[in-house]
Parts: structure tokens; C-alpha cells; sequence
């Protein structure tokens, strides 16, 4: 059965559908335990919770399922130079943004304060709380980590944007990569290379890595039904992980704007845009993203300039200046069907099932 591949024997799930971590607070145990509640393996984004609210979600995600779940983090969690940020640097990015903030009539902030990695501190909460499946993103884990996590139990998951990525993932001893292909929403994780260099499609890049890498793939970006599912599989993925369509679902933490906006006529277009936080991610195209297009080179590093547009985007939600926000979502958001998890799962399965039936003849 299609539904019987090395990922599902690996992660103890039924289906070989993943939800995608989503960062920024737009996880919930809800949502995550919905999905691995049907039988697929549900994911919650931590990289910018503290160590104590890592393990306050994982006793309620341990209360919400008994099923596996992923906790994913942020191997390299921010791109501040040793030497801190200049005020040089910070007065271009204040004059560059300085007319948005008088759009929406606030002070633009002053320069914001060093930030202090959280990565360590939040790996130990992972090797003492044991998920069964921890990711991880930008970056690799040291020998000495993945082998307490082997030790554990726990099944690591690396991501990857190019070919020799997914390599240097497999040599380091993940037990399975992804494959993040230029379509998905949200950030780009690439680590080797920049990430505008490092734009492979999710189906070419599947097929690059399933050449060279015996490590399962798990394929990501531009899925959000079963014909995907089933494609992906055709190509040599072990799953699939799904984002944006679990993103518009009412179970997600995505405010209900932008989850009207994922199934709106402004989810046919799409920008990979550093405006908004200094990484390069996919969102709805917006106005700023568009102004700031050839100008990344005055935007902070991450995550300052998140700091530096937090309350620009709060004034502008609370103005209802949409073009001015960044909606994250995935070049797939056109054919988005369904507002329910459960009735997502069990879409995908049927879908996929019926493909695999109607080849069988």
C-alpha cells in the first residue's frame, strides 16, 4: 500500500503526511494533535519560545494526543555580526522604513537591543522532553547531539533547500531530510549557500537528492492535496509535509485575516521578500515587499528586523492596511479546499488513495 514507506515505519504515523512546523506563534496544540490524531505526524514550531514554554507545550501536546509529534527549532537562530549592529546600518534601515511608519502614524523604533541565542538552551528542553521526532532548520546538529538523540529515541529530521545540502545532512547521521522546495511558504532554510542561491524546485530537487542520498526524503513546498501527495511519492519521498493548507485551517494560529486571505484572489501571487524579517521568506505579495525589492541590502539581520516591524505590522493590522503585512504563505494557496485539520487529513488520504487505485486499474 502506498502508505506503507520508510517514514511511516520510522515515525510511527499511519500516513506519510506531515504538517509543517509553523515559527512565529502560528503553531497549536490543537492543530498539531488533530493531524496526528488522523493518523499523519503533526508539527509545532518553537524556535522562538523560551526553553520553559517548549515544555509547557509538550505536556499539553502529550495531554492532546498520544500519538508521535515533531518539535522543530532553528539551528542557527540569528545573522547578527560578532561586532553587533552599527548605528551606520541601522539609520539606512530607519530611513528605508521611516515613510511606512508615518503612513500609519507611529515612531519608528529605536535601534533594537543585541540578541542572545536561545538554541542551546532550548536543544536541552528537547533531549529531556524526548518528542518522538525532533527537526530542525537552518543547520546540523553535532555528532554528540544526534547521538543522544538516536540514544533517546528520537527521530531527527534535518532540512534542506539544495542537493548539497541534503549530502552534508546525510553525512552527518539524520535519519531523514527534507526537501524544501522554492514553492513552500514561510522561510527558507537553507544553510550552505545563500538563500537566493539556493531556489531549487521541490520536484527537481526530490529527484536530485533521491539520486545521491540513501537517507529518506520527506518532499516540501507546493503540496496541498493528494495528487501531491501521491506525486512526491512517485518521486522517491518517503512523505510529504504540507504547510500553507494546514496554515488556513481554523485549528491553526494564523489570524482569521490571513487565513481569508489564503483563500482569497490575493493568494495567486506570492514574493520571496527579507522585508519583513531579515530572512528570505514566501508570503503573499505585498506593497512594502514590492518597494523593498533590490534594497534586502538595507534591511537588519534576523531576527532585528522582526523586532524593528513588529509594531508597524500591529498598527497596520489594527488600520486594516493588508498591503502592508506579510501573509506567509505557499505558491500552492490557489487550490486551497478545506478550513477543518480532520477534514484535510482525510481529503489527503482519500485523494491519494483513489490515485493509487485508479493505477492499479
Amino acid at each position: 500500500m502506498w502508505y506503507n514507506t520508510k517514514a511511516t515505519a520510522l515515525l510511527g504515523i499511519d500516513y506519510p503526511v506531515m504538517q509543517g512546523p509553523f515559527g512565529g506563534n502560528l503553531s497549536t496544540v490543537e492543530l498539531t494533535a488533530a493531524v496526528s490524531n488522523a493518523g499523519g505526524l503533526g508539527g509545532y514550531g518553537a524556535y522562538t519560545m523560551s526553553p520553559k514554554e517548549i515544555f509547557e507545550v509538550d505536556q499539553q501536546l502529550k495531554a492532546a494526543t498520544n500519538k508521535p509529534y515533531n518539535i522543530n527549532l532553528w539551528v542557527s537562530d540569528h545573522d547578527i555580526p560578532q561586532s553587533g549592529l552599527s548605528d551606520e546600518q541601522y539609520d539606512k534601515t530607519a530611513a528605508l522604513f521611516q515613510p511606512y511608519f508615518d503612513e500609519v502614524g507611529i515612531p519608528l523604533p529605536e535601534k533594537p537591543a543585541p540578541f542572545q541565542s536561545r538554541f542551546e538552551n532550548q536543544l536541552d528542553v528537547i533531549l529531556n522532553i524526548k518528542p518522538k521526532v525532533f527537526s530542525f532548520m537552518f543547520g546540523t546538529l553535532s555528532p554528540d547531539v544526534l547521538e543522544q538523540c538516536k540514544r533517546s529515541g528520537i527521530v531527527t529530521v534535518g532540512a534542506a533547500t539544495t542537493l548539497d545540502e541534503a549530502i552534508f545532512l546525510e553525512n552527518t547521521g539524520v535519519d531523514m531530510i527534507i526537501a524544501s522546495g522554492f514553492e513552500a511558504g514561510g522561510h527558507r532554510p537553507s544553510f550552505l549557500a545563500s538563500a537566493e542561491s539556493s531556489l531549487t524546485g521541490t520536484f527537481v530537487l526530490l529527484q536530485l537528492i533521491r539520486e545521491k542520498v540513501k537517507t529518506p526524503i520527506i518532499a516540501a513546498g507546493g503540496i496541498a492535496n493528494g495528487k501531491g501527495v501521491a506525486a512526491a511519492l512517485a518521486l522517491g519521498a518517503s512523505a510529504a509535509q504540507i504547510g500553507t493548507a494546514f496554515l488556513a485551517c481554523d485549528e491553526s494560529n494564523a489570524l482569521p485575516i490571513h487565513r481569508e486571505m489564503l483563500f482569497s484572489d490575493a493568494a495567486k501571487y506570492t514574493t520571496l521578500s527579507r522585508a519583513y524579517t531579515g530572512r528570505l521568506g514566501r508570503g503573499l505579495t505585498s506593497r512594502l515587499a514590492k518597494d523593498i525589492s533590490g534594497k534586502e541590502e538595507n534591511v537588519l539581520p534576523f531576527p532585528l528586523q522582526t523586532t524593528l516591524i513588529s509594531p508597524l505590522r500591529k498598527a497596520a493590522l489594527d488600520q486594516q492596511k493588508w498591503d502592508m503585512i506579510l501573509f506567509w504563505g505557499g505558491q500552492i494557496a490557489p487550490i486551497l479546499k478545506h478550513t477543518k485539520a480532520k477534514e484535510l487529513m482525510n481529503s489527503l488520504i482519500e485523494e491519494t488513495n483513489a490515485y493509487f487505485d485508479d493505477l492499479k486499474g
